[in-house]
């Protein structure tokens, strides 16, 4: 499984700001991004939710910086609140702790580093208001801290340069497509245009996958299934790959040469973040399920639920049919968006999505969290390509698997 630091190639990298109430949390927001993108009041406990701002963040690049309550609110809603700060740090790569230089460093305060470090969370102690302690901030010792201005501007250039170093390379070093392309492959990319296709666009995963093929230097085919055996047809050689949409796997593996390697978008996405070999492993659980065992089927987005949605309607169906010889009837739960169950005890799996709308930190901790509560977990892909009977194949061009699968 992958590092929680590592960050696949095309990924936001999530910054992440903590602290007390008026610390200075959304005007230091505010100062790194040079927008009004966050509300600014000295009534503490303006933000109530975590705000995200999404933008191009020189020098670091695509940034999601995420402002959250303060980790000092009381009462019900504080609780609430607090829970909520918590969960962002589930997908926070580099958490920013702003502390008031004029308070100091607070219990509160320590207690969050302290989890920035069991959840192995890169973080900058940010020293906010500096300008009325009566110093200029670049003159501490970088050892006490990072002192800036977010009123006055001061060492915010310098704050974004740090952010950029502890950012590392890896964002350059985990692509969809590595070690399966060369320059001149032509790929077949399976694509179905139907009710629940967002309108006049591709989903993430297919933008993704094209562009990891243009930058590998390979030539990408985009079809739909009921043209799929006369685009193979009119190319001259066999494609190198054929890369589907998981629903449209059983076509698909019918009309595509045996000798052609053939995966799917939901597999790519699962080896890109980590959860490759845990879905493998996790697939067999399908195959002993009993009446009354509850399953997860969990989305990494929201979206529009369409009369033929593939966790609430079609994956269900599949299931049914693969153990309809026990005459089992299970019982699904399912989740969208941030929603994740923090209890993963009652379930006998979880089937999940690719995780396109996920950072990677956020995918591996929900992974772990299912190792951790005995939960075999598996994804869209791997679950639906088993279903078919196609599993091997679909798995086979990820020959760094191949060793410890048979020992599995």
């Amino acid at each position: 499984m992958s590092s929680l630091n590592d960050t696949p190639r095309g990924e936001r990298l999530h910054i992440g700001i903590f602290g007390k109430r008026n610390a200075g949390k959304s005007s230091l927001l505010n100062a790194i991004t040079g927008q009004a993108a966050a509300v600014v009041s000295p009534v503490k406990g303006t933000t109530t939710d975590p705000v995200f701002k999404a933008m191009e963040l020189l020098p670091i690049g695509p940034v999601v910086l995420i402002d959250t309550p303060g980790i000092d609110d009381y009462g019900e809603l504080g609780e609430l609140r607090t829970e909520k700060t918590k969960d962002v740090l589930r997908k926070t790569n580099i958490a920013l702790l702003v502390v008031d230089t004029l308070e100091g460093l607070a219990d509160e305060d320590a207690e969050l580093i302290k989890t920035f470090e069991e959840m192995g969370v890169k973080y900058l102690v940010v020293y906010n208001k500096s300008d009325l302690a009566g110093f200029a901030p670049a003159g501490r010792a970088s050892s006490e801290g990072f002192f800036v201005s977010a009123v006055t501007g001061e060492n915010i250039g310098a704050l974004k340069e740090k952010i950029a170093q502890l950012s590392g390379p890896e964002a350059e070093t985990r692509r969809l497509t590595a070690g399966l392309l060369s320059p001149g492959d032509v790929v077949v990319l399976v694509v179905p245009i139907d009710s629940a296709a967002p309108k006049g666009r591709l989903i993430l995963p297919q933008q993704q996958v094209i562009r990891d093929v243009l930058d590998t230097g390979a030539v990408s085919v985009v079809t739909q299934p009921a043209g799929l055996a006369d685009t193979l047809k009119k190319l001259n050689n066999p494609p190198s790959l054929v890369i589907t949409d998981s629903q449209a796997f059983g076509q698909v593996a019918k009309e595509t040469p045996g000798g052609v390697r053939l995966t799917s978008f939901s597999i790519l996405m699962a080896r890109c973040k980590g959860s490759f070999e845990q879905a493998v492993r996790g697939v067999k659980a399908l195959d002993a399920i009993k009446d009354g065992d509850k399953i997860l089927i969990s989305e990494g987005c929201t979206h529009h639920k369409q009369c033929d949605d593939i966790g609430t309607v079609k994956i269900p169906r599949w299931i049914e049919k693969h153990i309809s010889h026990t005459g089992a009837k299970p019982v699904y739960e399912f989740s969208s968006g941030g929603g994740f169950p923090h209890d993963l005890s009652n379930f006998k799996m979880i089937i999940h999505c690719g995780g396109c709308m996920l950072n990677n930190r956020e995918m591996l901790y929900r992974c772990r969290a299912a190792e951790e509560a005995g939960v075999p977990m598996t994804n869209y892909g791997v679950a639906i390509s088993h279903m078919e009977g196609i599993l091997e194949r679909c798995i086979a061009p990820f020959s760094e698997l191949e060793e410890k699968l048979r020992q599995a």
